[in-house]
């Protein structure tokens, strides 16, 4: 008899959680020798002044460095940055785990990623193959070559696209789709079915929906940070105002705390679904 599997999903941020890190600091800055705290002030100060949208000016100044230094920004350029990514330790064979790990239990995992990052670098990075859909900041091209930010994912953001994965929706155009109201049982995967992995503020409204609504939210960190003071005030503050549901350093490796944790929270899916341990 075969057995349906109950559709299950993993939801993750990407800088700071599958990878160390802005994902434009470790190759675009340096291909256009600007160093990324002169990058990322002149964003905020940019930002702070026209009182805009922090991930627009970004996406406008990566355009405006490359123009600057007489190149062009394109799809390919983008996916070799991406290419070039370093990740976490244990992600490369993450996937293929969790999937075996949770097939074992009767779930089906599906995962996903949902960014302020740009979409082609990640779409250049070995992650990309084992995603389901990837919500990422998007640029308007022409003829391959960038020429404006077409879609900015920040904070609040990050929330519409997680009811995006919870109604079936793969992609970022159908408003009148995500608008509809579908009732709860009918909606392809509840969100008590999806597991959230961010590191930052701009998680912050996605983990604490995920968790209000049932689901897990789980912050990972950098190993390599963990000490520093700010990352311990985030995760204080994470912890302390209730906005996850578990922190764990970001090893992917099998067997680390945040292997046994994700492991944990797709069992506590499994049983709610049926399943029971032999």
């Amino acid at each position: 008899m075969t057995i349906e599997l109950v559709r299950t999903a993993l939801v993750y941020d990407f800088d700071g959680t599958l990878a160390p890190g802005s994902m434009q600091e470790h190759s675009f800055m340096p291909a256009m020798g600007i160093a990324p705290s002169d990058f990322w002030s002149e964003v905020k100060q940019i930002t702070k002044s026209h009182n805009v949208d922090e991930i627009l000016v970004y996406m406008w100044r990566m355009l405006a460095v490359a123009d600057e230094q007489g190149a062009s920004v394109t799809r390919d350029m983008l996916k070799k940055h991406g290419a070039d990514l370093p990740l976490f330790e244990g992600v490369d064979t993450w996937f293929g785990r969790m999937n075996a790990y949770g097939a074992e239990r009767g779930l089906n995992l599906e995962h996903y990623i949902v960014s302020s990052g740009i979409y082609e670098i990640i779409r250049g990075c070995s992650v990309y193959d084992h995603c389901t859909y990837v919500f990422a900041s998007k640029f308007i091209y022409e003829n391959e070559i960038a020429v404006w930010p077409g879609t900015a994912v920040n904070y609040t953001t990050k929330t519409q696209h997680l009811f995006r994965i919870n109604k079936g929706i793969t992609n970022i155009w159908d408003n009148s789709f995500i608008n509809r109201w579908t009732p709860p049982a009918e909606r392809p995967i509840p969100f008590d079915r999806i597991v959230f992995l961010g590191d930052g503020e701009t998680d912050i409204p996605a983990m604490k929906m995920v968790r209000d609504q049932g689901g897990h939210s789980i912050a990972v960190f950098d190993p390599e940070k963990s000490s520093e003071p700010k990352a311990q005030k985030v995760l204080y503050n994470l912890i302390a105002e209730g906005r996850v549901n578990f922190v764990a350093p970001a090893d992917y490796r099998e067997g680390s705390q945040l292997d046994i944790t994700v492991k944990g929270a797709l069992g506590r899916v499994a049983r709610a679904n049926g399943y029971r341990d032999p």
